[in-house]
């Protein structure tokens, strides 16, 4: 790099220092979760583990709690991956963290990658036949070209 150049953050030029897994309880995103550990291990990064709760416009849910469905589900989930890290500590050796993020899938994930500076998004495929007319958030992901995406059946 030349004097003239100013120096750019670029990612992954040292190898990644985060690595981003989505997880919202299916099996597919906890074995991408689990391939992520895998890839922090490996590389000695920062495994950030995120669900996104979704929201529900006012009225839709006719009267179910449906915010507080969701922050169980996150709670769960924080619990389960919480003693999944106990189970293999002093095997795997992973530093991660759980955070939400709410909003839909994708934008979750877009915010939740910018805010934690990830090198690398690891998400499982969809299980929803409904992603061939909206497209998945994998593939959403991908099409954004921000990261290096891996998608985990």
């Amino acid at each position: 790099m030349s004097e003239d150049q100013p120096h750019r953050f670029e990612r992954g030029t040292d190898g990644p220092k985060v690595i981003m897994a989505g997880v919202d309880g299916s099996a597919s995103s906890l074995r991408a979760a689990s391939y992520a550990a895998g890839l922090a291990r490996r590389q000695n990064a920062l495994l950030a583990l995120v669900y996104v709760q979704p929201l529900v416009p006012a009225g839709a849910s006719m009267g179910a709690p449906v915010a507080g469905a969701t922050a169980e589900i996150a709670e769960e989930l924080a619990a389960e991956i919480r003693a999944s890290a106990e189970r293999v500590k002093d095997l795997w050796r992973v530093r991660w963290e759980f955070r939400t993020f709410k909003g839909d899938a994708y934008t979750g994930l877009v915010r939740a990658a910018e805010e934690l500076t990830a090198d690398a998004v690891v998400v499982g495929a969809s299980e929803s036949a409904g992603h061939r007319f909206v497209g998945s958030v994998a593939v959403r992901l991908v099409k954004a070209g921000r990261w290096p995406v891996t998608v985990v059946p």
